[in-house]
């Protein structure tokens, strides 16, 4: 076990795509001074943490994440300079900053691969996956043969762009697959050491790993070996840089902390039709978009109660609580946008309560004034990916304030609607969704028992209602917090000895379309409240 970086303890994190953030050359792209440049604007979030998506050099045919060097800024971006400049600038505002590491694949066009493509032996030909002929694959594992003078065929991850790196199986029944304890794997994974050290030396603090749960293969459904793995790859990084911290694109914390992770994403997951309990709470619906059917908990007319959450939250919160933190997100760069399907009712309950569960938060760019996917056609591998990473919205001058190209040279388009939310509207309306977030961030800033690690109980979960409601405690803190996503009122009689007040009346901090009465907690429709007890 290893000492979780204490700045996370604090931290509530904002996620950038950093093409679609803020152009600071006109370009048409978004850039790293841009983000930069707008590192006031995220302080006035009250977000204290960066996570910025892929912007290593590329050829860009999965948005970054078929990297072609890990340690260049690729050119559109900026300079390495650049990063390391905005490293700076945050630490100055007391901002941390993660990078996005794609441990698992990289681009075809990797100066690795090429060297592991040859005929003749050298010391990459066991940095990538190759079978004993290019006419060979691997049961359910895409291939590419017949592209490389090597005879062989290698193993996919994802998109035919992106190579598998070579970490090993576990369970081996083909001469060509390498024991994790091999020269090639071995080999593979001080690579991944090198690309860590080498942007932490340059003060970056830490990385989120993409599919950190797929590197050795045909491992065992607990990821023994994988977990060892990782194991392995920290074991030098966290002497040398023990406050860095890593987030895992995972899904299963008991697995992702006990590697080794400080956090794990509650992802949203629906596998043939059936929903995990992040899904349960926001995208309940085969059809993202519209869903006319849609019986997502935080949609007001869905009848859809809290148990269904509870059931697939519960266990794995329990299961891991104590060695990490299990992640919400308000959406991310390869989610749908809760907007439009969710009205900013409706996002606004669910946000409160995102904020206020055990974990640390993580805020998509634009999800902080409820920007709309956009129904687009693909770019850059995006697919139904691309209409949630469309520019920021910062004003209603061109471009949405994002850039001063012409329109026709963005990286995407911006949303053109009329009623498109931005951030000027929103900044000082004490009615937006922007003021709102504020108003949580400010709140988790002041109390001990919205740690990520502070204690959380279900003392409301009715079978027949809508509404919800847990206590947050660390020590003498103690927040009990209710929502009711429905349209109709419900009522929340406040037991004093069962939400942990004993003494005094509880004191309410934050209410929205809800009312505090002869201990009677009035929760109205589409509301929220957090009360000191």
């Amino acid at each position: 076990m290893h000492q979780t970086p204490s700045w996370l303890d604090e931290a509530v994190f904002y996620e950038i795509y950093p093409q679609s953030f803020y152009d600071s050359n006109d370009d048409g792209i978004g850039d790293i001074p841009g983000i930069t440049a707008k590192l006031d604007y995220i302080s006035s979030l009250g977000c204290n943490a960066l996570w910025i998506n892929p912007c290593f050099d590329s050829p860009f045919k999965d948005a970054g994440y078929d990297v072609r060097d890990y340690t260049k800024v690729a050119p559109r971006y900026g300079t390495n300079q650049d990063l390391v400049d905005l490293f700076g600038q945050a630490h100055r505002r007391g901002i941390h900053v993660l990078l996005d590491l794609v441990p698992g694949h990289t681009s075809e066009e990797h100066a690795w691969f090429a060297s592991s493509g040859r005929a003749s032996r050298n010391e990459y030909s066991d940095r990538y996956i190759w079978t004993d002929s290019s006419f060979e694959g691997y049961p359910g594992m895409p291939f590419i043969g017949g592209e490389a003078p090597r005879d062989a065929a290698y193993i996919l991850n994802f998109f035919k762009c992106q190579p598998a790196l070579n970490y090993g199986f576990a369970a081996r029944d083909r001469s060509w697959q390498q024991s994790p304890d091999d020269p090639g794997p071995t080999a593979t994974r001080q690579a991944m050491i090198d690309v860590m050290r080498f942007w932490l030396s340059q003060g970056c603090d830490g990385f989120r790993v993409d599919m950190a749960d797929s590197l050795v293969k045909n491992d065992d459904k607990e990821k023994t070996a994988t977990i060892d793995t990782w194991h392995r790859l920290f074991e030098p990084i966290r002497k040398e840089f023990p406050q860095a911290a890593f987030v895992s694109e995972w899904g299963k914390p008991w697995q992702s902390l006990e590697a080794g992770f400080d956090m794990d994403f509650y992802l949203n997951w629906r596998w043939a039709g059936v929903p995990n309990g992040y899904n349960f709470l926001t995208r309940n619906t085969e059809d993202e978009l519209e869903g006319p059917d849609d019986a997502s908990y935080f949609k007001a007319d869905s009848k859809t109660g809290i148990s269904d959450f509870l059931a697939d939250y519960l266990p794995q919160y329990l299961r891991s609580r104590n060695l990490g933190s299990f992640c919400f997100i308000t959406c991310n760069h390869d989610t749908t946008r809760l907007a439009p399907r969710l009205t900013p009712e409706e996002i606004k309950v669910a946000y409160g309560m995102f904020l206020t569960m055990p974990g640390v938060p993580f805020i998509y760019y634009g999800d902080e004034i409820g920007m709309r996917y956009q129904t687009l056609p693909t770019k850059e591998g995006g697919y139904h990916r691309t209409g949630s990473r469309t520019p920021m919205q910062w004003d209603s001058s061109a471009n949405r304030g994002f850039s001063k190209a012409d329109p026709t040279e963005l990286y995407l388009p911006v949303d053109g609607s009329p009623d498109a939310p931005n951030v000027a509207d929103q900044d000082g309306d004490p009615e937006s969704l922007l003021t709102f977030i504020r108003q949580m961030t400010t709140l988790r800033s002041g109390h001990q028992s919205l740690r990520p690690g502070a204690d959380f109980a279900v003392v409301h979960a009715p079978r027949h209602g809508r509404s919800f409601a847990y206590t947050r405690t660390q020590g003498d803190d103690r927040l009990l917090v209710a929502l009711n996503p429905s349209r109709q009122e419900e009522d929340l009689p406040l037991s004093l000895a069962s939400v942990g007040a004993t003494d005094h009346i509880p004191r309410p901090l934050v209410m929205v379309n809800s009312d505090l009465s002869q201990g009677t907690l009035a929760l109205r429709g589409q509301s929220f409240a957090v009360l000191a007890l």
